[in-house]
Parts: structure tokens; sequence; C-alpha cells
């Protein structure tokens, strides 16, 4: 059974060096989630810009939502950013959002209204990949191999994702209590999948806009962090199972068979 907070959503926004991007961030916000109980969680990653004071500019504001800040010394990478907010988020959903616009806070909003007005939907992951909505990718390669990451990840656990990569997700807060994540960097996308495909949870997808980043605009994950996914991927199939884990998603992957 979902646990009743009196927040019904939770909003975490990881942020490293997005001083760009943080006003028009949190403009949207206000737009989109300006809303008793709903708490955004900012989760500045140690930043050597000015993020931490523009973070600390609007802490200093009143919302009719609620508004909190961590602020970590080192950078620790995505992953570990996250796992800060989510151990203090009250939420009966928690939403994952990146801070570098990228993805529409437009489109947060709707899988937010979908999920808490079904009961039957745990999880929800954007896709960029869905819907004929407005699309624009910087880089083939960081593509491809996105693209080639959720192929691997479908075959290992038979499932039949489109986009394991995207960083906006939204599940209950059930969801969470049972799922446990390791990887500190970009790697935790893979992590949350798999955890919640281990758990038995269905993820839906719901097609979003994507506005890709350049390097030169402030994107962080390369080439490099998708090569890097591979091993993610090797390690949370074949080395973070137990044994009733692996009956569990070869079932799964049988059953999807038919």
């Amino acid at each position: 059974m979902l646990q009743e907070s009196n927040i019904n959503l939770s909003i975490i926004v990881p942020v490293y060096n997005e001083e760009l991007y943080l006003p028009n961030l949190f403009k949207d916000i206000k737009i989109y989630f300006n809303e008793k109980n709903i708490e955004i969680i900012f989760v500045n990653d140690g930043s050597f810009d000015s993020s931490k004071n523009i973070l600390e500019d609007f802490k200093k504001q009143e919302y009719v939502f609620d508004l909190k800040l961590i602020n970590l010394k080192k950078n620790k990478g995505k992953g570990y950013a996250v796992k800060k907010g989510l151990e203090i988020c009250s939420g009966n959903y928690i939403l994952l959002q990146d801070a570098d616009l990228e993805l529409d806070i437009k489109d947060s909003k709707e899988i937010y209204e979908i999920i808490k007005n079904d009961e039957k939907i745990q999880c929800i992951f954007g896709s960029r990949y869905l819907s004929g909505k407005l699309k624009k990718h910087s880089y083939f390669f960081n593509e491809i191999i996105g693209k080639f990451n959720t192929l691997l990840f479908n075959l290992f656990f038979g499932q039949s994702l489109t986009d394991v990569h995207c960083g906006l997700k939204i599940f209950h807060r059930d969801v969470y209590n049972k799922i446990k994540l390791s990887f500190n960097d970009f790697g935790l996308e893979i992590d949350i999948a798999s955890q919640i495909i281990k758990h038995n949870f269905y993820i839906y997808e719901v097609g979003v806009s994507y506005f890709s980043r350049t390097v030169r605009d402030g994107k962080k994950i390369t080439w490099i962090d998708g090569i890097k996914s591979y091993y993610y991927l090797f390690k949370v199939r074949f080395i973070d199972n137990s044994l009733s884990t692996l009956i569990s998603i070869i079932c799964s992957s049988m059953y999807m068979s038919f």
C-alpha cells in the first residue's frame, strides 16, 4: 500500500554548474508546480560556478511549495546527489528532474498528473523516442550508444523500454522503499531501472520533448559515460543478483516472449 504523507510530490533536482539554466528552470517550476503539498529538493553537487549562490537566493524567498536545499562540498556525481535528495524527501510520489532544461518541465507535470490519477501505475519513465514531441539531438554517437544500451537492458531484463537513460522519472514511494541504489554517477539511470524491474514493478513510458545541449552549452555526460554504462549493465544483471532475483527475471522474460 502507498504510504500517505502530507507531501504529495517530492521533486529532486541534482545541480552541478548550472548557473545559466537555474533561473529559467525555477521559473518553469513555479509555473507548473506552484501548489501546496509539493516539495522541491535541490542538491548542489559541489558546483564551482554561481549555482550555490543562486540556489541560496531561491531558498530565502517564500513559495506555496516547500523548498529544500542540500549543498555538497565536493562533486560526488549525479547518482550520489539524487540519493542524498531521496534520503530527505517525504512525498507520496517522487519525481527526478534534471536541471539543464534538456527536458521540458511541462512534461514533468504531465507524468505527475498521469501517475496520481491512476492507482495501477507505480512508475513512469520519460522517453525521448516516443510521441511526436519536439526533439533536438546534438551528438549522433551518444544517441547510438544510448539506444544500444537500452536494447541490451531489454535483453538482459526481458523488457521493452525505448529509453532507459532518460533523466525524467516518477515513482510511488512504495517503489523507492523497495529499491536500494548503489551507483554515484550517471549509472544512476540503469541502477534505478534495474532495481525497479528486480522488485517486479512495471515501468510505463511517456514521450517527452528533448533539446540536447552541446558541451559548450554545459552538457556533462559524454560518450565515455556511455561506454561505462556497459559495465553497469553487466554488473546489475550478472553480479548484483541473488538467486531469487535471477529466477524472477528469467520467468518475466519467458512470460513476455509469449
